[in-house]
Order: C-alpha cells, then structure tokens, then sequence
C-alpha cells in the first residue's frame, strides 16, 4: 500500500501465513484517524474479505495508544453533509452496512481506545486488550453520537443499563471492565498483546475456513434476527459443509492422527 504523508496518517499492511496485519499508524497523534485512514482501512478490509489466501484479519496500532478517535476538524464537514466514511462499494470495518465481512478479525488494544476504536473493537470478532487500556465512548462530550455500533453492540455485549451508563456518562474505563462488560475476551501484559493476538488469529486460521466463516455467520445471524432463524439454518449449512473437501480432511487427518490441512473448499 502507497504510504500517506505522516500529518494524514496511514494504515500498514502485512501478510503472514493467511494472516493480514492491519496496523493503524498515526502514533505522533494518538492514532486520531484522519479521512485518509478512514479509507485505508476500508481498503484494508476489503482486501481481507476477496483474496482467498487471506483467512483472518488483525487490527492493531502502531505506538502507545490503539486510537484516540477521529481527528473530528477533519471529519466535521461530512458529518454536517451526512457523508459516509468510506465508498460504498468497500467492506465496511464497523460491520453495520454491506458490503459485510465474512472472515473472522482479532483487534489488539492498547493505551488509549477512545470513541471510534471502541466501534472498531467491538466490530472485531475477538479482542485482546492490554492491561494498561484506558477506554471511553465520550461523543456526547462533542455534541454528537456515537454512530459506529456502539449503540447497539454495548447494549448486546453489557445490557441496556450498562451500555447506557458509559454512553451517556462519558466515563473513562479500564481493561478489567471492558472485559467485566464483555467488550473484550481477554486482558494481556502491553509487552505481550501482540504476540497473543496473533496467536489467536493463527489458531483460527488453522482451522478449516468454511466451517469459521459459517459459525460466525451463524452466530451473528442469531444476534442480528433472531435465535430462530439461526436454527433455521443449522440443517441445510451442515449439509454443505459436510460435503466440502475440507470436511473429508478433517475426517481423514482424525483417522491419520495428524494436523489437518485445509484448503478452504
């Protein structure tokens, strides 16, 4: 990816073993993201999502700090006209319109996670925080709202109460409570964040890509319409995956007593 002049920031990325590395890099402003990074990530997202060698995202931030949010003077004038963050025909990182994701992303949080990294976290699918996160989802403090998910995935992840107390109070909270309201899964040294969140998203990797994409689909399919229709789709989506060439692999590499290779098919 062509890099973008520091004061507009830019997003880095890097490929390893069907991982993409997704690393905001804006570290001299506390990561604030700019419409230049807005539209990196998006790119970045949208890449995961169509090369099938790529299997599992990591979002994770250069520096001290994951996000301190938008850097609002430069984003004020599309709020005011309405404007979407990124074209519509990119994967949207929040997760809330389509073009959706259907592969799994690991977030890695550190220092500061304020407003827009809170959205990005809690769009990821699993979230490794360092102990040191301070965390807040302060718009109301900016005469706005937030508008990435928050709203919604605090209220599913936490409760109604717990949601709206840190949305309309602005509070600063740490890891141990963004972990107590479900907001992250687990809570890691700094020194160590990294190195964990990769590990993570290579265990996932490793397992066969059809079946995480269709356990994934299914669970957010329960939380977006219902239990019901997440049932619904138990039967015909087993019967397609068990017919896969990764399913016969999987059967075979149990019989043989070794490591499965699957091929995504």
């Amino acid at each position: 990816m062509e890099h973008q002049p520091s004061n507009f920031g830019r997003v880095d990325l890097m490929v390893e073993n069907h991982l993409l590395v997704i690393r905001i890099n804006r570290p001299e402003k506390r990561n604030g993201f700019t419409p230049e990074m807005g539209l990196a990530l998006a790119q970045a997202y949208t890449r995961l999502e169509q090369d099938d060698e790529l299997r599992v995202g990591i979002l994770c931030a250069e520096g001290d700090h994951f996000t301190g949010g938008l850097d609002l003077p430069r984003w004020a004038e599309a709020m005011r006209e309405g404007r979407s963050m990124w074209p519509a025909d990119l994967v949207d990182p929040f997760d809330l319109r389509e073009p959706r994701r259907s592969k799994p992303v690991v977030a890695a949080v550190q220092g500061i996670c304020y407003t827009l990294g809170i959205e990005l976290m809690l769009a990821a699918d699993v979230v490794v925080a360092a102990d040191n996160c301070r965390f807040s989802q302060l718009e109301v403090k900016r005469g706005i709202m937030a508008t990435g998910g928050a709203t919604v995935r605090m209220a599913e992840r936490a409760g109604t109460g717990t949601a709206l107390y840190h949305l309309l109070v602005a509070d600063e909270f740490g890891a141990q409570e963004a972990l107590r309201a479900g907001y992250v899964q687990e809570i890691v040294p700094a020194a160590a964040l990294f190195g964990r969140a990769r590990e993570l998203a290579q265990r996932i990797a490793n397992n066969a890509p059809l079946a995480v994409v269709a356990s994934r689909r299914n669970v957010l399919l329960s939380v977006e319409q219902g239990r019901e229709q997440a049932i619904a789709a138990f039967r015909s989506v087993q019967a397609a995956l068990a017919a896969s060439e990764d399913a016969a692999e999987g059967i075979a590499s149990f019989k043989a007593r070794r490591a499965a290779q699957f091929k995504g098919r």
